[in-house]
C-alpha cells in the first residue's frame, strides 16, 4: 500500500510541477490582460447574477446555474483544502490561493463564454455545453471537426467523468464521515454512508432542474452562515488577525518555515500547494462550472460568463481567505497547537481543521461540522451533474442511469474507507481536466 501511495504522490508532484503552474497562472494572468481586466466588471456581474432573463433560451435561471456551480466549488476544499495547503506549503499558500482566485476570475469568464457560445440543443430542447462541445464546434470546417479537436473534446469529457468520482463523490463523503465520526464516535461509518446515498439519490435522479432548485436554496444559506461564523471567530481573535495576515504575506515570498514546517515549506511549496488547492477550490481553468452554465437561460455568452465569474470571487477570494485567516490566527494564538504541528502529530488537513476550530470556545466545532457537512453534500450534488453531462457526451443518454448509480455507490465507498490519498488523486485528475480545457480557451482567446 505504501508503494502505491508513493507512486500516486510522485504522479501528483509531476503533474503539478512547474509546467502546470506556469500553464495555470500564466493563463490566468494572460486572460486577465486579454479581457481588459474583466475583474473590474465584478459589481455588474454580481448584479446580473440575481437578475432574471425570462425570455432567454435555457433550462435553469442564471442564479440557479451559479448556485449549482457554487455547490460544486464551495466544498471541503474551502476548509480541509486550505488547512492542507497551510500544512504542506506554510501560511504563504493562503496568499497564492487568493491570487489564484483573483486572476482566475478572468479564466472562469473566458471558459464560460466559450462554453455558452458553442452550446447545443438536444432533441428534447435541453442545452448541452462545456469544453467538449467547444472543442467540437469551434474548430469545425465544412461541418467536420479535425482529429485533434475530437481528441481534445474526448480527453476533457473522459477526465472530467473520472474526476467526478473522486473530487465530487468519494472525497466529499469521506470528509463528511470523518467530521461526523470524530465528533459523534458512536455513529458507524456505514450508517453515515447510507444516509449520504439516500440524500444524494433523492436529488440527482431528478435531473438538472431538481439539482438547481435544491442548490438555489442551500448554497446562499450555507455560505452566509459559514462566512458569519468565520467573522465571529476572527472577532474573537481580533488581536491576531493582522499578525496572521502579515505572516501569510511574508511566508508567500520567503523560504521561512512557519510552525516548524511539518510537511515542508518554502516559496515553491507555498506556490505549488496554494495554486493546487486554489484550483481544487474555485475550479477556474478546470472547465467544470461552464458545463452547468451552458444550461442557464441567458441571451448571450458574455452575460452568463460574468455571472459565472462571481463564483470564483465568492469561493476563493472571500471564503478561502476567511478560512485561511481563521486557521493561521488560531495557530498563532495557540501554543499547544503549534507544538503538535512542529512535533509532526498533525500532518493532515482534516486534523488541523478540527484542532484549530475546536480551540475556539463554544462556536468553533459547530461551525466546522456545519460547514463541512453542507459544503460536502452540495459538492456531491453539483459534480454529479458535471459527470452526467460528460458521460452523456461520451456514451449517450443510456449511460446516465448507470453513471448515477455508480456515483452514489462510490460515495458510499468513500464514506466507509477512503483516506487522505483521495485528495492526491483528485489533484491529479484536476490537472488532467485542466490541460485540455485551458488549451481550448487559449486557442480561442482571440
Amino acid at each position: 500500500m505504501d508503494m502505491i501511495v508513493d507512486v500516486i504522490n510522485s504522479i501528483d508532484a509531476f503533474v503539478w510541477g512547474p509546467p502546470m503552474l506556469v500553464l495555470l497562472l500564466g493563463s490566468h494572468i494572460f486572460l486577465t490582460f486579454r479581457t481588459g481586466f474583466i475583474q473590474r466588471k465584478l459589481p455588474t456581474a454580481i448584479k446580473l447574477s440575481v437578475t432574471k432573463d425570462p425570455d432567454a433560451p435555457g433550462e435553469i435561471s442564471q442564479f440557479g446555474a451559479l448556485c449549482t456551480a457554487l455547490s460544486a466549488t464551495i466544498g471541503t476544499g474551502n476548509i480541509v483544502g486550505v488547512a492542507t495547503a497551510i500544512l504542506a506549503g506554510g501560511p504563504g499558500a493562503v496568499l497564492w490561493m487568493w491570487l489564484t482566485g483573483v486572476f482566475g476570475m478572468a479564466t472562469k469568464y473566458s471558459e464560460t463564454f466559450a462554453a455558452v457560445k458553442y452550446r447545443v440543443k438536444d432533441h428534447n430542447g435541453n442545452m448541452l455545453g462545456g469544453a467538449m462541445y467547444a472543442w467540437r464546434r469551434a474548430f469545425e470546417k465544412d461541418d467536420k471537426t479535425p482529429w485533434w479537436g475530437l481528441l481534445g473534446a474526448g480527453a476533457f469529457a473522459l477526465f472530467a467523468a473520472i474526476a467526478s468520482f473522486g473530487i465530487g463523490s468519494a472525497v466529499q463523503s469521506s470528509a463528511m464521515t470523518g467530521i461526523i465520526m470524530s465528533n459523534f464516535p458512536g455513529i458507524p461509518a456505514w450508517g453515515i454512508g447510507l444516509a449520504i446515498v439516500i440524500m444524494v439519490s433523492i436529488v440527482i435522479f431528478g435531473g438538472v432542474k431538481v439539482i438547481s432548485n435544491v442548490c438555489e436554496k442551500l448554497v446562499p444559506f450555507m455560505a452566509i452562515a459559514y462566512i458569519w461564523g468565520c467573522v465571529v471567530i476572527l472577532g474573537m481573535n481580533w488581536e491576531l488577525v493582522w499578525p496572521a495576515f502579515c505572516l501569510i504575506v511574508e511566508s508567500a515570498f520567503t523560504a521561512k518555515a512557519a510552525f516548524g514546517g511539518a510537511l515542508g515549506s518554502g516559496l515553491m511549496l507555498a506556490l505549488q500547494f496554494g495554486c493546487a488547492r486554489g484550483l481544487f477550490s474555485n475550479e477556474s481553468g478546470l472547465g467544470s462550472a461552464p458545463i452547468v452554465a451552458s444550461a442557464a437561460a441567458t441571451r448571450n455568452p458574455a452575460r452568463q460568463a460574468l455571472v459565472s465569474m462571481t463564483g470564483t470571487f465568492w469561493d476563493t477570494v472571500i471564503i478561502c481567505l476567511l478560512t485561511g485567516l481563521v486557521l493561521v490566527s488560531t495557530m498563532l494564538g495557540n501554543a499547544d497547537l503549534q507544538s503538535e504541528i512542529m512535533a509532526g502529530n498533525i500532518t493532515a488537513g482534516a486534523a488541523l481543521s478540527s484542532a484549530a476550530f475546536a480551540s475556539i470556545p463554544y462556536i468553533g466545532t459547530p461551525i466546522l461540522i456545519f460547514g463541512m457537512i453542507l459544503f460536502a453534500y452540495s459538492t456531491i450534488l453539483g459534480w454529479s451533474y458535471y459527470g452526467n453531462r460528460c458521460v452523456t457526451y461520451l456514451f449517450g443518454k443510456r449511460a446516465i442511469r448507470p453513471y448515477q448509480v455508480l456515483y452514489v455507490v462510490v460515495a458510499f465507498l468513500g464514506a466507509i474507507g477512503v483516506g487522505e490519498v483521495v485528495w492526491t488523486v483528485s489533484d491529479i485528475t484536476n490537472a488532467l481536466m485542466a490541460i485540455p480545457n485551458i488549451i481550448m480557451v487559449l486557442l480561442l482567446s482571440g
